[in-house]
């Protein structure tokens, strides 16, 4: 008789999915409505092909709702208002910054909203320190815009995240280990409810 023997670590991971798997019931408010349970905000080209859709997959599979702009959205959709009102139902924002990251108005604007709306972030610094996120001089942000931008920037440098660098790391570990965030934190947010 053969038996699959699994690490304590896979034995604790596959019970924690099945304890948050079963709190989804038809009744219970994780099970989706308009709103999605992750935000990932990213810079599309430098995570879009890599990790913004393997974690979009990954939490798919793991039976969550996350918003991708490429994978929620249909050509004739409003994009900020899509992706605002995405940011604002969402009960969890993923933050991949990157090299790049700064130089975009549109990933800006997402993460002032996702720090503006309180929602819990988990940063991914993926071939970037904390210490190295600022506003670019070549980007163009409305006056209205600039002190929110700072403010998310600063606050983002100074929340814990995970660390990522690409020409060394194992996608699949980053990935896993912030869906275990992810899971975790919405666990919280459901006990908190009750």
């Amino acid at each position: 008789m053969h038996m699959q023997r699994y690490s304590s670590a896979a034995m604790k991971m596959m019970n924690f999915h099945r304890n948050f798997l079963a709190l989804q019931t038809p009744t219970n408010p994780l099970v989706r409505n308009k709103a999605c349970d992750v935000f990932i905000n990213h810079r599309g080209i430098d995570t879009k092909r890599t990790i913004a859709t393997l974690l979009y997959d990954h939490l798919s599979r793991l039976n969550l709702q996350p918003f991708l702009d490429n994978k929620n959205m249909k050509p004739g959709d409003k994009l900020f208002d899509n992706i605002d009102n995405a940011i604002k139902n969402c009960k969890v924002g993923i933050t991949v910054f990157s090299p790049n990251y700064c130089k975009s108005y549109f990933c800006l604007h997402e993460l002032a909203l996702i720090m503006e709306s309180k929602k819990k972030v988990i940063p991914i610094f993926c071939d970037i320190k904390p210490s190295q996120l600022a506003l670019v001089n070549n980007v163009t942000v409305p006056d209205k815009d600039l002190e929110r931008f700072k403010l998310a920037i600063e606050e983002a440098k100074n929340t814990v995240g995970l660390t990522f660098d690409s020409l060394k790391g194992n996608w699949s570990d980053v990935v896993t280990s912030a869906s275990e965030i992810v899971i975790e934190s919405l666990m919280e947010m459901k006990s908190e409810e009750k």
